[in-house]
C-alpha cells in the first residue's frame, strides 16, 4: 500500500475500533449502573490528562508557560460555553436553576464539552499517526496499535458521560463514532501539512486537556458528592482508581512498544 493508504486505513481502524470497543462495553451497562460508573469515567479522564495529554503537550512545547496558559484559557472558555448552554436552556424552559426540587440533569452540557475535547484529541492522534508513518511504516503501524490501546478506556469513559448527560445509547454511540472521524481528518491533514501543523500540537493538546479537566472536576465530581454514603464513597474511590490505573497501564504499554 502507499504511505497515504496506510495512514488512512490505520486512522479509520484506530478511530472506529476504539469507538466500537467502548460502545460494546458501555452498551452492556444497565442504566442504573451508569451514575456509579461515572467514577470510572472521572478516573479515565484525569488519567488521560495527567499521564498522557499534558506530558505530551509540555514535551512538544517550545514555551511551557504558553502551553500552561492555553490550558488555563481553555478551562475559562469551557466555563463560558457551559454558561451559554445553561442560559439558553433556562430561558427556553424551567430548569433546576429555577426549581431546586427538580432532579438534577446537565442537559447535555458535559456531553457537548467532552465531545469537543475528544474530537480535538482524536484529530491530534491522527496527526501523530501520520508523523509516525512519514518516519517509517513499521513505526507507524506500532504507533497506531498503541493509540488504539490507550484510546479504548478513555472512549469508554466518554461514552458513560454521554449516557449520564441524558443521551440514549444509540445517540451516544453515533456521537462517539462521528468524533472518531476526526482521527482520519488529522491523519490526512498531517500527511499534507505536517511541518506546518506540528507547531500547533501543544496548543491543541492543551485545549483537549482543558475540556477533560473541566468536565471531570466541574461537572462530574460534584455529582459524585450527591451520594455521600460510605459504601458509595468507597466504590467511587475504587472506580476512580481503576480508571486512572487503566490509563496508566495503557500508557506504560504504549511506552514499551515505542
Amino acid at each position: 500500500m502507499s504511505l497515504l493508504a496506510w495512514i488512512v486505513v490505520t486512522c479509520v481502524a484506530g478511530g472506529v475500533l476504539s469507538a466500537l470497543a467502548a460502545g460494546a462495553f458501555a452498551l452492556r451497562v444497565s442504566a442504573a449502573r451508569v451514575p456509579m460508573l461515572i467514577s470510572f469515567a472521572v478516573g479515565a479522564l484525569l488519567g488521560a490528562v495527567f499521564l498522557d495529554i499534558l506530558p505530551h503537550a509540555f514535551g512538544e512545547a517550545k514555551n511551557v508557560r504558553a502551553t500552561a496558559a492555553t490550558v488555563l484559557g481553555g478551562i475559562l472558555l469551557f466555563f463560558v460555553l457551559e454558561k451559554l448552554v445553561l442560559w439558553r436552556h433556562c430561558h427556553e424552559e424551567q430548569c433546576e436553576a429555577h426549581d431546586p426540587h427538580r432532579p438534577a440533569n446537565d442537559h447535555g452540557r458535559s456531553a457537548l464539552m467532552i465531545t469537543i475535547g475528544d474530537t480535538v484529541h482524536n484529530f491530534v492522534d491522527g496527526v501523530l499517526i501520520a508523523a509516525a508513518f512519514l518516519a517509517d511504516t513499521q513505526i507507524g503501524i506500532v504507533t497506531a496499535l498503541a493509540i488504539i490501546a490507550h484510546e479504548v478506556p478513555q472512549e469508554v469513559g466518554d461514552f458513560l458521560i454521554l449516557l449520564n448527560s441524558g443521551y440514549s445509547k444509540r445517540k451516544a454511540f453515533a456521537v462517539n463514532m462521528l468524533s472518531s472521524v476526526a482521527m482520519v481528518i488529522g491523519g490526512l491533514v498531517g500527511y499534507a501539512a505536517l511541518s506546518t501543523l506540528e507547531q500547533w500540537i501543544p496548543t491543541l493538546l492543551g485545549l483537549a486537556a482543558a475540556s477533560m479537566l473541566y468536565v471531570s472536576v466541574a461537572d462530574l465530581i460534584p455529582g459524585l458528592h450527591k451520594r455521600p454514603e460510605l459504601h458509595h464513597s468507597i466504590a467511587q474511590i475504587v472506580l476512580i482508581g481503576i480508571g486512572i490505573a487503566t490509563i496508566g497501564l495503557a500508557h506504560v504499554a504504549f511506552q514499551h512498544v515505542q
